[in-house]
């Protein structure tokens, strides 16, 4: 067996109470959280059979939880992944503590580094969320509140109860979350350029590689970009994406004829080998402010994440070359 060998462990039943904050949701898609690894198959047999029960009767997968509920789990077996690759990471996992910008009871507010997943998955064997719940082995309930790229950095959300994600996703659904991001391109971007509205088109390669186009037959989105500081062959822009999909801020820059530099997906090689003699060896996105409203207070919070060493060293030889 490798280190991907999984260890089948027999469960004992539980009666689990839901609380205030954990009601509202469908009962199929509390037991997906709660028995992580079991087949989504196996979930709706024993649903349906009715070995699953709230308050000692029978429902049905759409049943939603209140409050008070009582849940009974049946035995059921779980494929647990062997921990061994992530205790391989744990200076990585560890490190992600220095990177906390705000925490309190609702949320985690992350500086999430370059090269590092959101989520393990794909051929990876940890993301930022499984570090995370590896450092709060006390938390009932941490989720990721929206996405980076893997090489893109910056500010991360992340719930630490049903309730925030609930408010947080409702705000990123009226578009009333400002981010904002940095970005070095290259060449000079057009200063009458201040909105790219291009629909964007998700396509998956045979390996597995997600690629996005503009296409008339993709999903609306926009991106409205400020000029931050020009340099001789390249400019560092403010991105702001209005909507959220998929790569949209590389793919928008790539349209407006200034890629980013070091994207392996969208990217031009030339400027790429200009930028990598100046010592940069990364994509050059980062996530770098944040708006929003607390999910608990109401209070209007605007986090900041500084650049890495690296990004500040690139930019100050930039300017020197002027």
């Amino acid at each position: 067996m490798t280190e991907q060998k999984e260890n089948i462990i027999n469960a004992s039943v539980k009666m689990l109470t839901i609380s205030e904050d954990e009601a509202g949701q469908r009962i199929d898609n509390y037991l997906l959280a709660k028995l992580k690894g079991v087949p989504k198959s196996l979930i709706y047999r024993i649903v349906r059979k009715g070995e699953v029960r709230v308050n000692k009767g029978r429902i049905k997968p759409e049943y939603k939880l209140q409050s008070g509920d009582v849940v009974r789990l049946p035995p059921v077996k779980t494929a647990e992944k062997n921990p061994l690759p992530l205790s391989k990471n744990l200076n990585k996992v560890a490190s992600l503590e220095h990177h906390i910008l705000f925490e309190d009871d609702c949320l985690i507010v992350l500086n999430k580094p370059s090269g590092i997943a959101v989520h393990g998955g794909s051929g990876l064997n940890f993301g930022v969320i499984e570090a995370l719940r590896a450092l709060r082995p006390e938390a009932r309930f941490l989720e990721l509140v929206h996405r980076l790229d893997r090489d893109t950095s910056g500010i991360l959300l992340i719930a630490k109860k049903r309730s925030a994600l609930r408010n947080l996703h409702e705000q990123l659904r009226l578009k009333s979350v400002q981010k904002d991001y940095l970005a070095l391109v290259r060449g000079q971007w057009q200063s009458h350029v201040k909105i790219v509205k291009a629909p964007l088109l998700k396509n998956e390669l045979a390996g597995g590689e997600r690629i996005v186009r503009v296409n008339e037959q993709g999903k609306p989105s926009e991106t409205r970009f400020a000029i931050e500081e020009r340099y001789p062959n390249a400019t560092l822009v403010k991105a702001s994406p209005v909507t959220g999909r998929t790569h949209q801020i590389r793919v928008h820059t790539q349209y407006a004829g200034h890629p980013i530099a070091l994207d392996d997906k969208y990217g031009d090689k030339d400027f790429d080998e200009k930028m990598r003699i100046l010592g940069l060896n990364r994509l050059f996105l980062h996530a770098f402010s944040i708006y929003f409203a607390h999910p608990k207070t109401d209070e209007m919070l605007r986090l900041h994440a500084p650049l890495d060493e690296k990004m500040k060293s690139v930019l100050k030889k930039l300017r020197e070359s002027k």
